[in-house]
């Protein structure tokens, strides 16, 4: 891991200026007028561009499409349909368009009325594919999974008894392995945290049994049921009342730092996942979970109240950019708004 990553907030109506030269990537934050999504989000929200129409998906159990000519300009929201029903909240967190046009999303899952009494579940990953944008989805099945045999219905977070999901994905610069970052609630702690399954991008349209989970140096864990090394693992256990534990990760590709940055949630304390801060990391290259940085805060509860779901939206329309895809300088956003746009450093470059 590089050493000397620093992280500085900047407030205020007049721009501090950063003079601090870093010996590795870094980010800064400027307050900036407030930008809200049209509608409610309690996930990683993805947004894809069709010609000069950017289209953003907001999920809270249910998923709403909106539309427009840029991130600042976006309305026109409508819920969309799915070919059948389940009895499941869902969540499209993240998008990615074939080259034939075809949208491709991939869902986190919470069955409902698992436990008579309370409402905790065990999420899992399923993907879709949508032929007009994303306002209708054909369900394609389960990829992601936990090991039936970790559901724990005496887990005292909350929320989860166990379970795969809040994820976010990326397709790697050949176009051969699709990467999908995923927190993972079930088990033992030492397979806990933020971990990372694949699949070979040809296998889109026929997920199912082709997702396979990262564990001991190979790709050879099955997406459903499988077992997992994580990327991060957790410090405490997700059964237990308190939690230690980075999740939800949102990844994109930095054309400015021509780096892989993933923004993590960090929860430390509980029940209720009460969020310490929002993390940064970064990697040159997807096929190896180990390159990964050290988790660096980017803004913390010490500094300001913060909660859940960060993620990076580049705001470059020429360049097509979306939650996938940012240069220099893009909105961050929490739990849908932003209040600081966001700007990535490389090694020694000073904002002036």
């Amino acid at each position: 891991m590089k050493s000397g990553w620093c992280s500085i907030l900047l407030t205020g109506a007049v721009a501090v200026l950063c003079a601090q030269v870093c010996s590795a990537p870094s980010v800064v934050l400027r307050d900036a007028p407030e930008l809200k999504f049209p509608s409610q989000a309690d996930s990683n929200s993805p947004v894809e561009w069709d010609g000069n129409t950017m289209y953003l998906f907001n999920s809270i159990g249910i998923v709403v499409r909106s539309q427009g000519s840029d991130l600042f300009n976006i309305s026109k929201t409508v819920q969309v349909k799915f070919n059948n029903q389940i009895n499941a909240g869902r969540w499209i967190e993240c998008t990615r368009r074939a080259d034939d046009g075809t949208l491709y999303g991939w869902y986190h899952c919470e069955p409902l009325g698992m436990f008579k009494g309370n409402t905790l579940t065990s999420p899992y990953i399923g993907a879709a594919r949508s032929t007009d944008n994303g306002a209708t989805w054909t369900d394609l099945g389960t990829v992601l999974e936990g090991p039936k045999d970790t559901i724990d219905p005496n887990a005292r977070n909350g929320y989860f008894v166990g379970g795969n999901g809040d994820f976010s994905s990326m397709l790697d610069a050949k176009g051969k392995y699709l990467y999908l970052f995923f927190s993972t609630y079930a088990g033992d702690i030492s397979e806990q945290g933020i971990s990372v399954a694949r699949m070979e991008w040809a296998n889109r349209d026929k997920p199912a049994g082709q997702v396979w989970k990262y564990h001991k140096g190979s790709w050879k864990e099955a997406g459903i049921g499988g077992h997992i090394s994580p990327v991060f693992t957790a410090k405490a256990r997700w059964q237990d009342a308190k939690n230690d534990a980075f999740w939800g990760p949102s990844i994109h590709w930095n054309t400015h730092l021509k780096r892989y940055v993933m923004l993590l949630n960090h929860v430390k304390g509980g029940p209720g996942w009460p969020q310490e801060g929002i993390y940064f990391t970064y990697c040159r290259t997807l096929d190896d979970p180990r390159a990964w940085s050290q988790p660096k805060p980017v803004l913390t509860s010490a500094q300001a109240p913060v909660s859940w779901y960060p993620e990076v939206i580049g705001t470059d329309t020429k360049a097509r950019e979306t939650d996938k895809l940012c240069g220099q300088r893009g909105r961050l956003f929490i739990q849908g708004v932003s209040h600081h746009e966001i700007i990535f450093l490389k090694d020694g470059e000073k904002i002036e």
